[in-house]
C-alpha cells in the first residue's frame, strides 16, 4: 500500500509561525501563505500543500484578534469575506 503521509501542524505552529515571518518581513510589506506552509512543510508540495487550509483558518483568526492583516490585491480585506490569492502582513503602523 502507497498511503501518503499525513502533513499537519498544530494551531500554535501556524501562529507562530505567521507572526514571525511577517514580523521579519515588517509592516510595510506582505508574506504569501504558501512562505508559510513551505517554512513547516519543506519544499515538496506533499509537504507544504495540505498546510494552506489550516494556514488561512489560522490566519483568519489572527486577523479578528488584530495580530495581523489580510490583504487582497494590495488592500486589506474581511477576514470574513474574501476570495483568491491572498496576503498577510504585519498591522501597519499609522
Amino acid at each position: 500500500m502507497n498511503a501518503k503521509p499525513t502533513v499537519s501542524a498544530p494551531p500554535e505552529a501556524l501562529e507562530a509561525a505567521i507572526l514571525d515571518l511577517a514580523r521579519q518581513r515588517g509592516s510595510e510589506k506582505t508574506i504569501c501563505p504558501s512562505e508559510v506552509a513551505r517554512h513547516l512543510g519543506g519544499p515538496h508540495p506533499d509537504g507544504w500543500g495540505p498546510l494552506m487550509v489550516p494556514v488561512r483558518r489560522v490566519a483568519v483568526r489572527l486577523a479578528h484578534e488584530g495580530k495581523i492583516v489580510i490583504y487582497r490585491k494590495g488592500k486589506p480585506v474581511d477576514p470574513d469575506d474574501f476570495k483568491g490569492v491572498y496576503r498577510l502582513g504585519a498591522p501597519r503602523e499609522e
